[in-house]
């Protein structure tokens, strides 16, 4: 099980490389500053708690890394990815310099306080620029992985690390950025999963076997670039694939996902995400799962529904 919270992990990843890195340099928006107080006295003049000016620590940040130095910005995704994107576009993106960018409230996690903490289509924005990668490690494994292989990445790196993680851990040597994982294989039918959406995949997928499917569960931690030799390969296998994700359904890893395998002849896709609109219901992140099918149940019904018909092994 992944017991340790990824926002606990970020903090003790922070001080485990800063200690062995002395160009590492954290700068967050008013947020984790006590999770990071080992790293502020461990290494001083290297922690900024820069408060609630995103945009103005976003362009300090590329001050940073036009220095030589390594930064990593933190806050709350909606703050600090699309109150920011002009300066993550121009003054890092443009000017091709390295950065890291670790959010938290990615999606609806903070659900409770509402549009203004939602963070539905970072994926999508992101995409558009040059320059940059993006992940979304969803347990402390794979973030404190992750982000020792890629931290000095002449790219800008962004890091979606949710609220919640899924409880499947890793072989370490099995985990590359930029590679996605088949979980389990499968004949019939290709479920892919991103973020802690995997939890669901591999319930779903015990019941759909149950009902006569053979599910196979690819992982997806990196979302750009893309491991589309992967999806293709498995796709072309099961001619039915699912994408599951906490993002709004223009732009995400769904529209990625189609555009690798729209060649293959009779294949078949299905999107469960957030629909392209604003979360309006109240309730925390557990119930808006429920209303949008993020669940194993979700998945199922949409999988009966889409591709019933369609496979041959029922």
């Amino acid at each position: 099980m992944n017991a340790k919270p990824i926002r606990q992990q970020f903090a003790d990843t922070m001080l485990e490389v800063g200690k062995e890195d002395e160009g590492l340099v954290v700068m967050v928006g008013d947020i984790s500053h006590f999770a990071l107080q080992p790293f502020a006295k461990a290494c001083p003049g290297r922690y900024y708690n820069i408060g609630i000016c995103e945009p103005s620590m976003m362009s300090m940040a590329a001050g940073v890394s036009k220095s030589g130095l390594v930064p990593v910005v933190h806050t709350i995704a909606p703050f600090l990815l699309e109150r920011s994107y002009e300066q993550i576009k121009l003054d890092f993106c443009y000017h091709k310099l390295p950065g890291n960018i670790v959010t938290v409230g990615s999606a609806f996690d903070y659900a409770n306080l509402g549009c203004t903490h939602h963070c539905y289509g970072d994926f999508a924005m992101l995409k558009t620029l040059q320059n940059q990668e993006i992940c979304y490690p969803s347990t402390a494994q794979e973030f404190d992985l992750l982000f020792r292989q890629v931290y000095r990445s002449p790219k800008v790196t962004i890091y979606r690390i949710p609220s919640k993680s899924h409880s499947i851990t890793w072989d370490p040597n099995k985990l590359d950025f930029g590679c996605g994982i088949n979980v389990v294989a499968g004949k019939d039918l290709t479920i892919i999963a991103t973020g802690p959406q995997l939890e669901n995949a591999m319930r779903a997928r015990d019941i759909l076997q149950s009902q006569g499917w053979s599910p196979e569960v690819i992982y997806i931690h990196t979302i750009w670039p893309l491991d589309n030799e992967l999806i293709y390969d498995s796709v072309s296998r099961t001619k039915n694939c699912i994408v599951i994700e906490e993002h709004m359904q223009s732009g995400g890893l769904g529209s990625e996902v189609l555009q690798v395998i729209h060649p293959i002849d009779g294949m078949r896709f299905h999107s469960l995400s957030i629909p392209n609109e604003f979360i309006h219901s109240y309730g925390g992140y557990e119930e808006q799962c429920k209303r949008l099918d993020l669940t194993a149940e979700g998945i199922v019904k949409r999988v009966n529904r889409e591709f019933r018909n369609a496979s041959a092994a029922v």
